[in-house]
């Protein structure tokens, strides 16, 4: 999915890792959302709106998808309801996104990495952890050092 795409499409990764990015003014790939196997995943604003996306979802490590269209997601709904379950993980990638969106230290940011997805730490370099997180790889850094200290 490119920026400019129309998101027609929810994903469900088999293998690998996919990641969503946007690009900066400085065309920069600023990450918005990691995503790893076994995770659904999609661009939200663009499906729920229907309208050009600004963002782009690349894989990062190879790897085998599922697509399922807002047409066949429509057809399933309708044979039987169970399939609004799949409101609930648009729902949780919603949440998870705007979490990142509060006035939180870059030492909170990295513990919710470390509490909620701590997988995300060894399937992608610092640097996409950093963006994710919107900030440098040096404060990544800083942090990592920081709460291993605290740990001993």
């Amino acid at each position: 999915m490119k920026n400019g795409d129309v998101c027609q499409t929810l994903f469900f990764s088999i293998s690998g890792n996919f990641y969503q990015y946007t690009l900066s003014e400085d065309i920069f790939e600023q990450i918005i959302d990691l995503h790893l196997e076994n995770e659904w995943f999609l661009n939200e604003q663009s499906f729920i709106a229907q309208k050009p996306s600004k963002n782009t979802i690349k894989s990062f490590s190879g790897g085998e998808i599922i697509e399922l269209s807002i047409n066949a997601l429509h057809t399933l709904i309708g044979q039987s309801p169970a399939f609004f379950q799949l409101a609930r993980v648009l729902e949780q990638s919603k949440d998870r996104l705007h979490f990142f969106d509060n006035n939180l230290t870059p030492s909170e940011k990295y513990k919710y990495i470390l509490e909620n997805k701590p997988k995300l730490i060894q399937a992608f370099p610092l640097k996409y952890i950093a963006s994710f997180l919107k900030i440098t790889p040096e404060t990544l850094s800083r942090v990592r050092e920081s709460l291993a200290k605290q740990r001993k």
